[in-house]
């Protein structure tokens, strides 16, 4: 199958692109916050057997350069749109958004529904996410708050390569060291990119006022919708594994899966899946479950 590495400029900077597959419904794929698309091997692999499957870099990560400009979703949505224009792509498109990404892409669908065939949003972030920071949870708000992650991100943006690689160790999951060897030292080298956690720390900076915006535009357009949640007690399981109370993972577990719910609501023509055995990270711990949901709305749109 074919697939084309390019750099596009939008906004007088490079963007890194990367094209898989060369017919069917065009695939867009918008990738969790600190997230490289290489992540998404297994699944775009499998998908470009049918469709074309566009991915870009957001600026500041991978090989995309980044300005002084706020990262916010509003940039991410005019991004891909110029994006489309570069490409060539004027039919509507299958847009697959992750975490961060899947707000990002309810911007999208909300400011360009013509541009939509289809979404499929994979443990997107919601755009009542705020909402977690109500819950009381000692532990996890310890390390996890925007707050942590923010002061974090700009220790980390400061320092060079060398100076990440000793701080961050980069590492891969079971099933990334799975992937192809290059696909590997991409994964490597995407963690220790001072840009990297200069955009995560712009992108935590601007998203709650994002979801504000986002909730603000308007109603959101009936199109074709599949919302994948990941399992709640493989969730909390794996939390409590890792020393956390279990009381804490079952409340925050539970108000996110309502969260997550409440998505499927967005469009009268939607469907919502909970992905077994997996985390947040569903692409890699079930590839299967969202290369099926992605594949069979492509399919129900062609019908």
């Amino acid at each position: 199958m074919s697939r084309i590495n390019q750099n596009i400029v939008i906004n007088s900077r490079k963007v890194e692109v990367v094209q898989k597959g060369s017919h069917g419904i065009p695939i867009v794929l918008l990738t969790g916050m600190g997230c490289s698309f290489d992540e998404w091997h297994e699944v775009t692999e499998e998908l470009s057997k049918t469709n074309k499957v566009i991915m870009f870099h957001r600026p500041g990560l991978g090989m995309s350069e980044i300005g002084e400009e706020s990262r916010t979703t509003r940039a991410v949505a005019d991004e891909l749109m110029q994006l489309l224009l570069q490409l060539t792509i004027h039919e509507p498109i299958i847009l697959v958004g992750h975490s961060y990404g899947g707000l990002c892409a309810q911007h999208f669908i909300k400011l360009f529904p013509n541009h939509i065939r289809g979404g499929v949003f994979v443990d997107s972030t919601s755009v009542d996410f705020s909402i977690l920071d109500t819950l009381h949870l000692p532990i996890l708000d310890e390390d996890s708050s925007d707050e942590a992650w923010i002061e974090k991100c700009s220790l980390y943006s400061s320092m060079n390569r060398e100076e990440l690689c000793k701080v961050i160790s980069p590492s891969l999951t079971e099933k990334q060291k799975q992937f192809p060897l290059a696909i590997q030292e991409r994964l490597l080298e995407f963690q220790v990119n001072p840009t990297l956690y200069k955009a995560m720390r712009s992108e935590l900076e601007n998203w709650k006022t994002d979801a504000e915006i986002v909730k603000s535009i308007g109603e959101f357009p009936d199109v074709p919708l599949i919302v994948v949640g990941r399992d709640k007690e493989y969730c909390i399981k794996h939390g409590v594994e890792e020393g956390i109370p279990e009381w804490e993972m079952r409340v925050f577990e539970e108000k996110w899966r309502e969260l997550i719910t409440d998505q499927a609501n967005l469009s009268t023509k939607s469907k919502l899946i909970f992905a077994e055995r997996s985390g947040h990270l569903i692409y890699l711990d079930r590839p299967d479950v969202v290369s099926q949901c992605i594949t069979g709305l492509c399919v129900r749109e062609l019908e």
